[in-house]
């Protein structure tokens, strides 16, 4: 009888999940480091889109007679993810996980929020020019940020806030955890989310928040 050798394993291949973010938000940062920690696990690769943490609270709210500082917070809200945005058209959808992680680190890891020189760092970390930080200021790219906005938001609905991921075609808001799962353990939780995704008329799972945001 003639054995025949065994076909090797094809390896299976990636699949992509979307996940929208706004740089000042810690708890979908950490949700992103997660996703970074499943691509070493599973055979995903995270699709980074943009959104604006300014104009969903600015939706969240309208109607309500927001006071002046109130705008002008949300106004420099705006600002980081404008930089982004820049940074996109100037380079490619391929800046957005790196720029995403330049400011992140900054902003979360190293509790530099008030810092101006982040955003400047951050772009010189990754080859950019220090020019694409006047987008702050800028509502020259408010439309292309709402427009990446809204095919997340219209779809999970505009009473959530981040972090939002799309799973075979299934976006959801979450998981917000903390701290960052590692390794298999941020593997299963990965199986775990896919697998509640896939249930059809799935909305929810939620308990309360009893700590804050950590970032190791």
């Amino acid at each position: 009888m003639t054995v025949q050798p065994e076909t090797p394993a094809q390896p299976q291949a990636d699949e992509e999940a979307q996940f929208w973010f706004d740089p000042l938000c810690p708890w979908a940062w950490i949700t992103s480091r997660w996703m970074l920690e499943v691509e070493k696990v599973r055979p995903v690769r995270v699709d980074w889109r943009i959104m604006s943490l300014a104009y969903l609270n600015l939706i969240q709210h309208e109607g309500q007679g927001l006071t002046p500082e109130y705008q002008e917070r949300m106004e420099r809200a705006w600002g980081p993810i404008r930089v982004v945005a820049a940074a996109a058209r100037e380079a490619g959808p391929g800046i957005l996980g790196p720029l995403y992680t330049a400011i992140g680190t900054r902003l979360h890891n190293e509790g530099r929020r008030s810092d101006p020189n982040v955003i400047p760092e951050a772009l010189a970390e990754v080859g950019l020019p220090a020019s694409l930080a006047a987008a702050a200021d800028s509502t020259e790219f408010d439309d292309e940020i709402k427009r990446s906005h809204h095919e997340a938001f219209d779809v999970v609905g505009t009473d959530v806030g981040t972090p939002v991921i799309r799973i075979r075609g299934n976006a959801i808001f979450g998981p917000v955890i903390t701290p960052i799962p590692r390794g298999e353990a941020a593997g299963r939780l990965w199986d775990g989310v896919v697998l509640v995704t896939e249930a059809d008329g799935f909305f929810e799972l939620k308990r309360t928040r009893d700590r804050k945001p950590t970032f190791d």
